[in-house]
């Protein structure tokens, strides 16, 4: 019987009912679709922000080199369904060969590179087979190279790269390096006999000029150390070649700089021809680099499995991100993770602000919402005043009428925010394809929770509207007055 009361009351006054019902149901609408959004802004978000590259690293602690096994080892702290994308990175400086000119060579995996870096703009394709390149705008430019050239690269370790703790001894293997011509280095290695003289040496000079500097790879220039006492004078102990006195300086200041190198076919360097597959547009650093598989990599530099840095894009709050650092840094002592400070802060000060402007819309709109529909019901209350004298002269008590009124609102508020929370879902999926072009995940549970706070909110409406029409005289009423 009460709710048939309420129903007739309803529909007794469409039209103002309809108002406060449009209004409920703007204020539910507004409130499902922000709160939807509100909760699957963090992974629109985050997914949003993993085009701008990786967000965490793994480096090598005390200067030791990576390997894959040990980066993969510390990627188990990471759930799967986070880890976007993971790129190994080995960087070595090259030669182009014939330009004479030095570049930043670096090994990676290319399908792992287009995970993590999804900015990257690619002309043509990325390397798929071996002998394949990708080459920097930069690099493209600088040696006039494009799709389908062939280009040649060479890696020769630097005397860095030797032991210099290691003592020289007899029969020691050595390596070194010098700057010549244009201060493109020159390499050598060579080999000490018994009575720790030169037994055997070997000159790369690939990036001096052929004509003059290249010759001191010739036996016949070479052969002129063997049987000499380290240090070598030239001059006195050995001769400059003609017309290349800055390469023949080089070269016997890296045989006297030499020192023991474990691997003297990898100190006398790899020359390897690819093909360009691919230009790198970036705008940034990376557009002066030459990129080539972990598998070319190995053959250029003659060592597998080292790593500079592992690259990581990681779907995670940061909150999340600072515990796998912390776990990765207490179970791998070999390995420093860290966050990539620029992308993590931005991600979480924009999360941050987007969520609040999110609460204060909708906090602003459910106000809004109250307004309307107490007003209504006042105006409600104002027609229904000879009403309500009527039915208090009769008997009624206060109780009655506000259970009347009450019932009403929430009657209001359940079909305004039933309402509400079908077309929230549908404004917010047109807000998130609109804006971040992906479909949002649906909340089962925002439906039971649009409609209590709608009813809520419109139980709240209707209390001073209530406290009117209680505070009506029936003795005023029914006098006119």
């Amino acid at each position: 019987m009460f709710l048939r009361m309420i129903t007739a009351s309803l529909l007794r006054r469409r039209s103002r009912m309809l108002v406060a019902l449009l209004s409920i149901g703007i204020g539910a609408t507004i409130l499902s679709g922000l709160v939807t959004i509100y909760y699957d802004v963090p992974r629109q978000m985050g997914a949003q922000f993993r085009n701008y590259g990786a967000n965490m690293i793994l480096l090598p602690s005390g200067g030791e080199k990576l390997t894959t096994g040990e980066a993969q080892e510390a990627l188990g702290a990471i759930p799967a369904d986070q880890l976007v994308g993971a790129t190994p990175y080995r960087y070595v400086t090259a030669q182009m060969t014939r330009s004479q000119l030095s570049f930043m060579a670096a090994g990676t995996d290319f399908t792992q590179v287009q995970a993590t870096s999804p900015y990257f703009m690619v002309e043509g394709a990325y390397p798929s087979g071996s002998r394949e390149v990708l080459l920097g705008e930069e690099v493209a430019q600088t040696i006039g190279a494009k799709l389908g050239s062939v280009v040649e690269i060479s890696y020769k370790p630097d005397a860095a790269s030797a032991d210099a703790a290691t003592p020289i001894t007899p029969g020691a293997a050595l390596a070194g390096s010098a700057e010549g011509f244009n201060t493109n280095l020159v390499y050598v290695t060579l080999t000490l006999d018994d009575e720790m003289k030169i037994a055997s040496l070997t000159v790369n000079a690939d990036t001096q000029t052929p004509e003059y500097g290249g010759r001191a790879a010739e036996e016949t220039y070479t052969r002129q150390f063997i049987g000499k006492s380290l240090p070598v004078r030239l001059g006195e102990d050995v001769d400059a070649l003609s017309g290349a006195t800055i390469t023949s300086d080089a070269v016997v200041q890296a045989v006297n700089s030499a020192r023991p190198t474990a691997n003297a076919a990898a100190a006398s360097g790899n020359t390897l021809s690819l093909r360009v597959v691919g230009i790198l547009d970036t705008g940034g650093k990376e557009e002066s680099y030459i990129f080539l598989s972990m598998s070319d990599m190995a053959a250029l530099t003659g060592a597998e499995d080292e790593l500079d840095v592992m690259e990581l894009s990681v779907s995670a709050s940061g909150a999340e991100l600072e515990g796998y650092v912390s776990e990765i840094a207490e179970k791998h002592s070999g390995i420093t993770p860290r966050l990539v400070k620029r992308v993590t802060r931005s991600e979480g000060a924009v999360l941050s602000k987007l969520q609040a402007l999110v609460f204060l819309v909708t906090a602003v709109v459910l106000l809004l919402t109250m307004i309307c529909v107490s007003t209504t019901m006042m105006a409600v209350v104002t027609e229904r005043r000879k009403e309500i004298g009527l039915r208090k002269a009769l008997g009624a008590s206060d109780s009655s009428i506000r259970a009347e009124f009450l019932g009403e609102g929430l009657m209001l508020g359940g079909l305004g925010g039933a309402l509400g929370a079908a077309l929230g879902f549908v404004f917010a999926q047109v807000v998130s394809v609109h804006v971040f072009e992906s479909s949002i995940t649906f909340q089962p549970l925002l439906l039971p929770v649009t409609i209590l706070v709608s009813m809520i909110v419109a139980a709240v409406s209707c209390l001073l509207p209530i406290k009117h029409a209680v505070a009506i005289d029936p003795a005023l009423v029914l006098k006119g007055e």
